[in-house]
């Protein structure tokens, strides 16, 4: 993994992001990849706010990865703060090889950098993959998620 590099992603990465996006079995019918104005329309509300943390893995220049990390401070828990990961993807040919754990690791670690002592993530159900892995990078499925689309 030393070629690997994590960064901020910046308008440029959205194609690669969006296609990674729609390539997810389970998210495929909820992206538009044929239109990516929305898209940038989003990254430039992501970008403004310090809260928000966008984030590629790339190796040799190409996007292979991406997630989400949203800081959130809160009055519960004693004020804590917390972060939330979001649309994590790794792209189909580096799946298996490690990067999922790298990413999540460097979330994970960055949360705490910024002052967060909780990170949380909500995960398909029919993702039993998926909880699998997060499970053994220490995650625990201890709620309910629940969703209203408006």
């Amino acid at each position: 993994m030393n070629d690997l590099e994590i960064r901020p992603a910046t308008a440029a990465d959205i194609p690669a992001i969006v296609a990674m996006l729609a390539a997810d079995s389970v998210a495929a019918g909820r992206e538009t990849p044929d239109d990516l104005a929305p898209y940038y329309a989003a990254w430039e509300r992501v970008a403004a706010d310090a809260n928000q943390h966008l984030t590629v893995a790339t190796r040799g220049g190409r996007v292979v990865g991406t997630l989400q990390l949203s800081v959130i401070p809160g009055l519960s828990r004693t004020g804590t703060t917390r972060a939330i990961v979001e649309a994590v993807r790794v792209h189909a040919d580096e799946r298996g090889h490690g990067l999922g754990t790298v990413l999540m690791d460097w979330a994970v670690e960055r949360a705490g950098e910024l002052g967060c002592s909780l990170v949380q993530l909500t995960s398909d159900r029919s993702r039993t993959d998926a909880h699998r892995f997060y499970e053994k990078l220490g995650f625990t499925g201890s709620h309910i998620g629940f969703k209203k689309q408006l």
